[in-house]
């Protein structure tokens, strides 16, 4: 072990006891106390560096323990001093320990981490290229090129900030990278790209505000390690799925470095009524497996924090794909992941959290278990169950996939409903019965637990897998820029170029693309439930065809707002259809259809193209590529919150997935109509001016795959 310790600064004299709690490190306005967990630890040195060079000032033994809680107070330390840890115990990886003082460990409590972490081997617990690997054990000091803890100070002024609180059923998602989206913004000064400051800019929240999105997801924001193995290849871990640390910010998104810049962030976006969602990876940890690197949790006590093969703990059970799992039934571990939500939505104010690979968290001894003490917790806990939880309602381990299974108060990303909508324009046949429920909310999957429309988080794209320009240019993924020989990504993309791989000027090409997506954003927005947009695909964003872009931090993942001039029109539709839902709440209902005549009217009715109710035996007909359905305004049955019926006017929505046109009746299923053409996709615009109105009866020309809507203006609204 490395034991020069630098004398340029003077050594902290005063050493209190300090308590047990809070755990991390606290600046109480006086001095800071330290608390850490270890179970199986022999002995705690907190380690103190000066904050210009990062050079290891002193280490002080922590002499109290309660409850498996080392701590200790230092009343001369202040905000801004950079610290970890050192901790001792057996090295027995067979026994699960993995103990090695030599290593300067993260803090998991650091609510600010600075430095970035420099690869070399002695970043291991063992010696690389050992035969016996990870049962050797390395004696090397890697303090110098780790990141270090650094003590906050909290205080800032949060004004009159308050949460939007948009109700689920009014809620429209837009996922977004906090790098990409602002990198080559040409209205936000240089130094501010990328960072948390660029999304509160007002260039960034106009144009918020223009498109109609209420709800921001910002995908992985924790503090994060970039893989080796992509360093070593000039790249790095973009999407941030790989975390060490669960209440930091990523530093490498500050344009300050000060912690209070994030607040400053959700402070702006709040004020233009807008929320902000977590991406959060609680499932896994950037230390990776057995052979993984000790920079934290595997330090301080890896038998207590991670899952191990409970025949041979040398080993970790992996349902993330990713080396290692959390150990969830562990009461601190659990403790870990409840207080980073709470600081969270207490401290630095954000909405709500979407679960990367929740299912993982939702495992008890090995099953998915919907009742396991993590969703049993947030449920009853009166600060997390009042925020919006959206699960990824899978893992990679056997049982994983539960979309549909999580609990009442949690909403799921739908890939249900992604599968079907793709597969439906791009011309599958036997998926009409499918693309019926994930129209109308996808009852099959949430009525049954007594959850409503808006528990579906639908999505067509999504910052894994192909962008939708992409989805409609590409029958392939083209990942050759992530230097695995085209291996990694998903295969089964549910894509379809229209007649050409990649980048065309076929005008027949180009213009049958433009109506793919404007199919399928009209799809999403006309769904019940509550729809996610990937940021970026309203302007034509695309990533080359790469459909796996988690290693690139760089234009092929940027947004490109050069586009924004040449799809101004698909823009402005998408920017006019958000706004058109959102003045009717037909299409976002807080109960699902009945299927059942409400005031004279079925709410719902679902027609083939002679303008008949369709029997059970269309829905199963392999060749239907068409369906209609007549949405009842006088039959949504919600209420204002002055308990006042509401009610709006009478829809027609028409799909028709077949290349060839078909002629659609117009159907007489509440008597005589007038029915106005809002909405058609061979069209660049929304609303359209049509030419005439239909009446029951008339036939409408639909063009080969495209969406029609019509609209019946009601008398009391007229």
């Amino acid at each position: 072990m490395n034991d020069k310790i630098s004398k340029n600064s003077k050594p902290f004299s005063r050493l209190w006891p300090g308590k047990p709690y809070p755990l991390g490190a606290t600046w109480d306005g006086s001095g800071v106390n330290f608390a850490l967990f270890s179970e199986h630890a022999e002995k705690v040195e907190l380690c103190l560096f000066d904050q210009k060079k990062q050079l290891e000032i002193q280490r002080i033994e922590l002499q109290e323990q309660t409850d498996q809680v080392w701590h200790i107070y230092l009343p001369e330390a202040r905000p801004g001093l950079l610290y970890g840890y050192r901790v001792y115990g057996p090295y027995k990886p067979e026994e699960g320990h993995r103990f090695n003082p030599n290593k300067l460990l993260l803090d998991p409590y650091a609510k600010d981490i600075q430095g970035a972490l420099r690869w070399s081997d002695v970043h291991f617990g063992y010696k690389i290229n050992d035969n016996r690997e990870d049962l050797s054990f390395d004696s090397t000091d890697n303090s110098r090129d780790v990141p270090k803890g650094r003590i906050v100070d909290p205080a800032f002024t949060w004004g009159d900030d308050q949460p939007p609180n948009v109700p689920w059923q009014e809620t429209i998602i837009y996922e977004l990278h906090v790098k990409g989206f602002t990198q080559m913004h040409p209205e936000i000064e240089q130094e501010l790209r990328g960072t948390y400051a660029a999304l509160a800019t007002e260039p960034v929240i106009e144009y918020f505000r223009n498109l109609g999105i209420t709800t921001v997801e910002l995908m992985p924001i924790h503090a994060f390690i970039d893989d080796r193995h992509l360093v070593e290849r000039g790249l790095r871990n973009y999407w941030g799925y790989n975390s060490i640390g669960f209440f930091a910010p990523d530093s490498r998104y500050s344009s300050t470095g000060l912690i209070n810049e994030f607040k400053t962030m959700i402070k702006a976006l709040h004020a233009a009524n807008i929320e902000v969602i977590l991406d959060v990876v609680y499932n896994h940890t950037a230390e990776g497996n057995q052979l993984g690197p000790t920079l934290s949790f595997r330090g301080i006590d890896n038998a207590a924090y991670y899952r191990l093969m409970p025949d041979n703990k040398r080993y970790y059970m992996d349902y993330t794909g990713c080396g290692n799992s959390l150990n969830m039934v562990h009461p601190r571990v659990l403790q870990l992941i409840m207080d980073s939500l709470r600081y969270w939505v207490l401290e630095m104010h954000v909405d709500g959290f979407r679960f990367d690979l929740a299912s993982a968290l939702a495992r008890g001894l090995h099953e998915v278990n919907r009742l396991s003490t993590f969703l049993d917790i947030i449920h009853q806990d009166p600060i997390l169950s009042q925020v919006k939880l959206i699960a990824e309602p899978w893992d990679l381990g056997e049982g994983g996939y539960q979309v549909g299974n999580f609990p009442v108060g949690w909403t799921e990303w739908n890939g249900k409903y992604r599968d079907a909508v793709r597969d439906y324009w791009r011309g599958e046949g036997g998926v009409i019965d499918n693309i019926g429920y994930r129209l109308t909310g996808s009852s099959d999957l949430y009525e049954h637990s007594g959850r409503r429309p808006y528990a579906s988080i639908n999505f067509i794209t999504a910052h894994d897998g192909f962008t939708l320009h992409d989805l409609v240019s590409y029958n392939q993924k083209h990942n050759e820029a992530n230097l695995e020989d085209n291996r990694d990504g998903e295969s089964n993309n549910r894509s379809w170029n229209c007649g050409a791989e990649g980048e065309t000027d076929d005008p027949n090409i180009l213009d049958l693309r433009m109506r793919q997506k404007r199919n399928l954003l009209s799809t999403l927005l006309l769904s019940q439930g509550v729809p996610m947009l990937l940021a970026g695909d309203e302007m034509g964003r695309s990533q080359q065809g790469n459909n796996n872009a988690y290693c690139q931090d760089n234009e092929i993942s940027w947004v490109n707002w050069n586009l924004i001039e040449e799809n101004q029109e698909l823009i402005q539709f998408v920017q006019n259809l958000i706004q058109f839902t959102k003045a009717h709440p037909a299409f976002h209902r807080r109960n699902f259809f009945q299927g059942q005549v409400i005031k004279g009217t079925k709410d719902i009715t679902w027609l083939n193209c002679n303008g008949q109710e369709m029997d059970d035996e269309e829905w199963t007909n392999s060749y239907a590529r068409s369906l209609g359905l007549y949405l009842a305004g006088s039959a949504i049955m919600m209420r204002d919150k002055y308990g006042n019926l509401i009610e709006d006017d009478d829809f027609l929505l028409l799909l028709n997935a077949y290349h060839e046109e078909i002629a659609f009746s117009i159907p007489g299923v509440a008597g005589e109509q007038e029915w106005q053409v809002v909405l058609d996709t061979v069209s660049s615009t929304f609303p359209i001016v049509a030419e005439k109105n239909y009446h029951n009866g008339d036939s409408y020309i639909m063009h080969g795959r495209s969406l029609v809507l019509l609209m019946h203006v009601r008398k009391k609204n007229k």
